[in-house]
């Protein structure tokens, strides 16, 4: 635990939502290592915020408009390699938080669990740790071992989210209706869905596809 007189985590907190960045704003107040140093609603303001103020700790949402969270961190990083960023995110979604990790997250935290983790995260961030959320880890854990849909499986699962029957998706994409239904078969498989429905629910939750429709 820092000493008083240490200068305190200085955070940027970017999220859509003006109520969540109040709750987190709430939660930080009440801790005397730590301040918000600005807030942003989506990845554009967060890339102009972060070269203002040079946060130690920035706390980035992934669905935003203009520029997502992922954007957000690459672009981050690619400015300072050394920066600390940690994903909040309502989805559990195991594809999210990999993509999240990979594009240079510290940090992947539920929204709902912001009240219990989210000032041990910060400050596990802050010095050098990765903090991942207990429901998180426990979530990769269980995909492990999962078949992984092929990028064209991912073409087609968003083409099916977006609406349209086989033929309208094999319209769009260039390929045969039997090719369609080769790939939806395929896809409920590896997803252990029943039906095109289930597939696109699992999808989501999964982060495999967003709900950006």
């Amino acid at each position: 635990m820092p000493q008083p007189n240490d200068r305190p985590i200085r955070l940027l907190v970017v999220d859509d939502h003006p109520m969540m960045r109040a709750g987190i704003g709430a939660v930080v107040g009440a801790q005397a290592d730590m301040t918000v140093v600005a807030e942003a609603g989506d990845g554009v303001e967060a890339l102009a915020l972060f070269d203002q103020h040079a946060p130690d700790v920035t706390l980035m949402d992934l669905q935003m408009p203009r520029m997502n969270g992922l954007a957000a961190i690459g672009a981050i990083r690619a400015r300072d390699p050394a920066a600390r960023i940690i994903v909040l995110t309502t989805y559990r979604g195991d594809v999210n938080a990999l993509r999240a990790l990979k594009a240079g997250a510290s940090g992947y935290l539920l929204k709902n669990t912001i009240r219990k983790d989210l000032v041990a995260a910060i400050r596990d961030v802050h010095v050098g740790k990765r903090f991942i959320a207990p429901e998180m880890a426990l979530e990769l854990s269980r995909r492990v071992t999962d078949e992984q849909l092929s990028p064209r499986e991912m073409e087609v699962i968003g083409e099916v989210a977006a609406g349209g029957a086989n033929k309208q998706v094999a319209d769009r994409l260039g390929v045969s209706e039997e090719t369609v239904k080769t790939h939806m078969k395929s896809i409920l498989s590896k997803l252990g869905a029943n039906d095109r429905l289930q597939a696109v629910v699992i999808a989501m939750r999964r982060g495999i596809i967003s709900d950006d429709f």
